[in-house]
């Protein structure tokens, strides 16, 4: 017999017993004689036995396997949110398999159709940047398997969510600017089909108002794609336009960077003139100079949490009530804001 290949019928073969002997030695049923569990369990040990995942799922209907579709690996939240999920999944005898969407629309659409095939018991997604058409997140809905989103709140969907308070995050991370001094705010919006990046820039306009500062919308300019050079091109277009700035709230940290790698090159100091807040606080935050400010959001919690609603789905007889879990954030005051 060839090792990682052995199966139960092979097992009986050579010990010259029944099938159902192995299995219930295997198992540790009584009614099997020491001698005989003995002998099976070191030839299945010798053959490195193992059972057959697929036959047990179509048996059980559960394979106990939970599917995550996230964005982006490389993101530091992302990777805090599957440490949450895994922990909570694996404690209660959950694996998970993790699909990266590429922030891709059909990347994404691919992998839920390969998680589907693959018979996982529920589904974990962070949609993408992309994504508008709904088709094949409602097909799982018909189909009936159990799904959660997080981070990224979906609309015209009967999912639970699990989400961190973004107005609300935006809102402390302007009005701290406001306090610092700042009348001119630029926002580094992100694109309008997220829902996170609406209600950021919600946060953002409210904390205007409630000052009392006029809304400019020429100081609203969206970096669709979150990305450094993105960000930094946005940002020197408005120094070079002539616009009085003294603040910048952006999306996410890497819109952040760039506007502090834009705002550096033409020399003017951070914070004592432009002073600059990101979202999200990856792990670079605190290495850049000068250090970014930014709003911390409970990664690990969120994963947590999310798992912990998935689960409940999975095991529950009836169908569940949709939920949605709003959680905390935190202002982390960093040199690019502190004067």
């Amino acid at each position: 017999m060839k090792s990682g290949q052995v199966t139960i019928k092979d097992i009986a073969k050579e010990l010259n017993i029944s099938c159902s002997t192995v299995s219930r030695a295997l198992k540790d049923f009584p009614g099997i004689s020491p001698t005989t569990r003995k002998a099976v369990v070191e030839l299945a040990n010798k053959y490195n036995y193992r059972p057959n995942a697929i036959a047990l799922s179509l048996r059980n209907q559960k394979t106990n396997v939970i599917g995550v579709v996230i964005p982006e690996t490389v993101h530091f939240f992302f990777s805090t949110v599957i440490s949450g999920i895994e922990d909570e999944a694996m404690k209660e005898g959950y694996n998970v398999m993790i699909c990266q969407s590429n922030e891709q629309y059909e990347r994404e659409a691919d992998s839920i159709d390969a998680l589907m095939g693959a018979r996982v018991d529920g589904l974990l997604v962070s949609i993408s940047r992309e994504t508008s058409d709904l088709q094949h997140l409602e097909k799982v809905v018909k189909e009936g398997t159990p799904m959660v989103f997080f981070d990224r709140l979906v609309e015209g969907m009967n999912a639970s969510s699990v989400i961190v308070d973004d107005y609300q995050g935006a809102y402390d991370a302007v009005e701290h600017l406001i306090k610092k001094g700042c009348k001119h705010i630029v926002h580094l919006a992100g694109p309008d089909n997220l829902i996170i990046c609406r209600k950021r820039k919600e946060g953002y306009i409210s904390a205007l108002e409630d000052h009392e500062i006029p809304l400019d919308e020429s100081y609203i300019v969206e970096c669709r794609f979150g990305e450094e050079a993105e960000a930094e091109k946005a940002m020197t277009h408005l120094l070079e336009s002539g616009m009085a700035i003294d603040g910048v709230f952006a999306n996410n940290d890497m819109a952040g960077l760039g506007a502090i790698s834009a705002i550096k090159k033409v020399g003017i100091p951070i914070p004592e003139e432009i002073a600059v807040v990101g979202f999200s606080n990856w792990q670079f935050s605190s290495l850049v100079n000068p250090s970014l400010s930014s709003i911390s959001q409970p990664g690990y919690e969120m994963g947590r949490e999310a798992a912990r609603l998935i689960l409940v789905e999975i095991n529950s007889k009836e169908p569940s009530k949709r939920e949605v879990t709003i959680l905390d954030t935190e202002l982390i005051v960093r040199d690019s804001s502190n004067r």
